[in-house]
């Protein structure tokens, strides 16, 4: 949720802001006794813009390079490559300021391979971008993992881009993990998977009963609804029954607990201010400066 602390992780796994208390270790070195170690090995992607809008694609990226100690034709060549990955090698000469969220977002995200990390930090990086972006992201970062062989630390709120990225997950709430693991891991928190009988006769049928079936019950609008482990397992088991019952099935619907229901299930519905994250946008500020 907003000002759950995921900003706040991301800082202090960066260095840039430091432990009150605890310890924390990123590629094998401390971040508090070898901050210029950790920096070496990671990338960081910012949830706002870090970008100089008045230089160039080509001439952040170049000073980006120059920082971390590239130089010469490596440079060069990085460059041109890492821009091509992105599609905005035909824009390398345009001012930053021209370039809309995703291009900007885009450039981030080269800027921060270039000086090849263990881990890459991306925080937020598809916050306020439109859905046709954000697709176009998440193919970047799903091709970052399997050609540069790195770690990728993403936060997110989206549920569905967590499931499509993450190759595990935590959820994280008032500065704690509440959860974590696969996908499929966290969505057995939530329950079995439910399905929705709409019979034509359902005032015949009290209730289902069968080893493959967890629960049942009738609703008000008559429908039966079953909780089974395996909705797509179960539903030929439900015609076969049913039709030993002499009973006419008129609909059948069903739902599987999503990352959103164990999200929410975990974390509750009420709307979060967002004090605890936009709290570090100084910090952010003042690190870009």
């Amino acid at each position: 949720p907003n000002g759950a602390g995921k900003t706040t992780t991301v800082h202090v796994l960066t260095t840039l802001l430091r432990l009150t208390s605890g310890k924390a270790t990123v590629a094998g070195h401390d971040v508090v006794k070898e901050p210029m170690e950790v920096r070496k090995r990671i990338g960081i992607v910012f949830q706002d813009p870090s970008l100089d809008r008045e230089l160039t694609a080509y001439e952040n990226m170049y000073i980006h390079g120059r920082i971390y100690g590239l130089t010469g034709n490596k440079l060069e060549e990085k460059i041109e490559r890492l821009l091509k990955f992105v599609e905005l090698w035909e824009f390398r000469d345009k001012p930053v300021k021209t370039f809309s969220g995703g291009m900007q977002r885009r450039l981030e995200i080269a800027r921060s391979l270039l000086h090849e990390p263990e881990i890459l930090f991306l925080d937020e990086p598809t916050i306020g971008l439109d859905p046709q972006t954000r697709a176009h992201i998440w193919d970047y970062i799903k091709a970052m993992k399997e050609e540069h062989n790195m770690t990728i630390f993403l936060t997110t709120h989206y549920m569905d881009e967590a499931e499509q990225l993450a190759d595990r997950i935590a959820i994280i709430d008032h500065g704690k993990i509440i959860a974590e693991g696969t996908a499929n891991e966290l969505k057995k928190l939530v329950g079995n998977d439910v399905v929705y009988l709409k019979l034509e006769a359902p005032e015949e049928v009290k209730c289902l009963k069968a080893e493959f079936i967890k629960g049942c019950k009738i609703l008000a609008d008559g429908k039966v609804q079953l909780e089974v482990e395996n909705a797509a397992e179960a539903l030929p088991k439900l015609f076969t029954l049913v039709q030993h019952l002499g009973v006419k099935i008129l609909e059948v619907t069903y739902h599987r607990p999503t990352l959103n229901d164990v999200f929410l299930h975990l974390t509750g519905r009420e709307i979060r201010e967002e004090s605890g994250e936009n709290s570090f946008k100084i910090v952010r500020m003042r690190v870009r400066r």
